[in-house]
């Protein structure tokens, strides 16, 4: 009994400190899990900073009758309340008029330009998923006007469409004879067209990083199988390819529609301050509403109505993409359960 007595005394003792030891290391985890939420707090703060405040201020000029005589102490403008959204959305009046010929255009073009980004860059994609030589190369050139400076990009441009010396004029008319005469493309209807091009060649090699990014994480086993079973190159992208790439795709085409819609250097560069009636975006029209006509409280009435706009496509999208999932997750389960009980 006496040896027993201090051996347990012995194991208690032992024990004591480890469950001392408990309680402390519990400190010691939090700081691990903290850590890294405090190295991105300055980065937080700063994103915080560069993108709340303005939108902040920018909702609450929407509010007040800012012009040119206001804009050295803006804070003493007059408040308008309303005002400024009621002529926005009046679409019988110029300002409204204006306005929802803008949006018509930003959509049609953005509808469009996704559009072909999407294609081209899938298609592209699709090509070079296969081993040859020149490959690499061919990667290297197709990302080149990803890689380029936007300005830069767009600049070229305008020199290639100018009317009298253009590359895009002799190439069509002079050596293809395509067109009686050389057109302009900075001017009149055209213009849509040149913006669309300088887009869609400034957008899809995007589109052909992120498809081939996707295409990597697709077995060659089930292209091997749909050969076998005779399915041509059409049958295979549509029945294994597309399927596969949807989630990437959905996000693909949702990040290309917020980057086409509020697209402002691309125009601007292209066409100068005042855009052609046939290419007037509404990033750019909200820029000359704000800053051509000295109009802040209304061209801030503008932006706020474009991002409540932007959020409730986005909400939609967000929602039935989120609806088709669950939709399918539903019918796996289902065929499971009677893979099961079968």
């Amino acid at each position: 009994m006496t040896a027993t007595a201090p051996a347990a005394q012995t194991a208690v003792r032992k024990d004591a400190p480890g469950a001392a030891r408990g309680p402390r290391r519990r400190p010691g985890r939090i700081r691990r899990i903290g850590l890294p939420y405090l190295l991105l707090l300055p980065a937080l703060i700063l994103e915080l900073l560069v993108h709340l405040v303005p939108m902040v201020i920018g909702i609450v000029m929407s509010f007040k009758e800012l012009t040119q005589f206001h804009i050295r102490d803006w804070g003493t403008a007059p408040w308008a309340g309303l005002d400024n959204y009621r002529v926005s959305v009046d679409f019988d009046a110029p300002v409204g008029a204006a306005l929802l010929h803008s949006f018509l255009v930003t959509v049609a073009f953005t509808v469009l330009s996704v559009g072909l980004c999407w294609l081209v860059g899938t298609a592209a994609a699709i090509y070079l998923q296969d081993t040859f030589r020149g490959r690499g190369l061919l990667r290297a050139l197709f990302l080149v006007p990803y890689a380029l400076p936007v300005y830069a990009a767009v600049i070229t441009w305008v020199f290639m469409f100018q009317h009298d010396n253009g590359l895009v004029n002799h190439v069509l008319h002079d050596q293809l004879g395509l067109t009686e005469k050389p057109s302009f493309w900075l001017i009149g209807d055209n213009s849509f067209l040149a913006l669309l091009t300088v887009s869609v060649w400034k957008g899809w090699p995007f589109a052909f990083l992120i498809v081939m990014a996707g295409l990597q994480n697709i077995p060659r086993e089930l292209y091997e199988a749909a050969a076998l079973d005779g399915a041509g190159m059409l049958q295979q992208v549509r029945r294994i390819t597309l399927p596969s790439l949807r989630a990437v795709n959905q996000v693909l085409v949702l990040v290309l529609f917020l980057w086409t819609f509020n697209d402002f250097n691309t125009p601007y560069v292209l066409f100068g301050r005042t855009a052609p009636e046939a290419a007037d975006l509404i990033s750019v029209h909200i820029y000359q509403a704000s800053f051509v006509t000295w109009n802040f409280g209304t061209g801030s009435a503008m932006s706020v109505l474009l991002l409540l706009f932007l959020l409730a496509v986005t909400g939609v999208y967000l929602a039935l993409t989120s609806r088709r999932k669950s939709r399918k997750s539903r019918k796996s389960r289902k065929s499971r359960k009677k893979v099961k009980h079968g």
